[in-house]
């Protein structure tokens, strides 16, 4: 059985080979919420004919013919196989927006069997994680969870992965990890202080979300926002600036920035 590669080439469409796990359902659950959002938002203009359609469609039945909701897949990180509940959300997400379009089907139980999975994981990210920087997708921006799961969710990751220079994956997290045995100095991400400043700004928590937002900009480089910092250290490593940054800094920066306008 082949899976739907996670990366292509955009001139000639052929699979990128690299290191990475690239069997990644959390990749096709954000593609179908992205292309619900922009087709309920201005109706007609990407279902401008039959081909996209059939192409939305065979997402959804790829998704239902590999049983996403127990599906074992890279993930977010892109590392080891496992039933992760960002994943599993992604898809729940995805399969909820473009359900309640005209043109594209869902089978009846699809949604309903994410959500218990899901239900099931939480508030772990999957068997071996405790908790994962991942699970904010599942807040941000998909709001698949209860406001008891979205608490808990927050309070894990705040306690045992948030840092002074921005959020750790998980536990035991090995890339950049200062330490050759791979435990306590794992790298910190900068970009999960944006997204936890984006949360908290939606939850209607202006102070926590500036404050999340200051130390955001405290980290950013004349290079531009880094991909992450070594542990413990103000050094960064070599990706920088990176996209991944970069736009959740923005996102961040445009929330509050509405915030003041609406205000005055």
């Amino acid at each position: 059985f082949q899976y739907i590669h996670a990366r292509y080439n955009p001139e000639n469409f052929d699979e990128f080979w690299e290191e990475w796990g690239n069997k990644q359902n959390d990749a096709v659950g954000a593609i179908l919420y992205q292309v619900g959002q922009l087709e309920k938002n201005r109706k007609g203009r990407l279902f401008e004919n039959k081909d996209r359609v059939r192409i939305v469609q065979k997402l959804v039945y790829y998704l239902q013919s590999i049983e996403y909701w127990h599906d074992k897949d890279s993930g977010m990180w892109e590392e080891d196989e496992e039933i992760h509940a960002s994943s599993v959300g992604a898809c729940v997400a995805g399969l909820k927006v473009v359900d309640a379009l005209d043109e594209i089907e869902v089978p009846d139980d699809m949604i309903l069997k994410g959500e218990e999975s899901l239900n099931q994981l939480l508030p772990r990210e999957s068997a071996r994680k405790f908790t994962d920087l991942a699970l904010l997708s599942l807040i941000y921006p998909y709001r698949v969870v209860t406001k008891e799961q979205q608490d808990q969710i927050l309070e894990n990751i705040e306690y045992h992965l948030l840092k002074e220079r921005g959020v750790i994956r998980y536990k035991g997290d090995m890339y950049y990890n200062g330490n050759p045995d791979g435990y306590s100095e794992e790298a910190e991400w900068t970009f999960g202080l944006a997204w936890l400043s984006i949360i908290y700004k939606s939850m209607g928590n202006e102070q926590k979300a500036q404050m999340f937002l200051d130390r955001l900009i405290h980290v950013d480089t004349a290079k531009g926002m880094p991909e992450l910092y070594f542990s413990n250290m103000d050094r960064f490593n070599e990706n920088t600036p990176l996209g991944w940054s970069e736009s959740l800094f923005i996102v961040a920066l445009y929330e509050m920035n509405e915030k003041r306008k609406n205000s005055t």
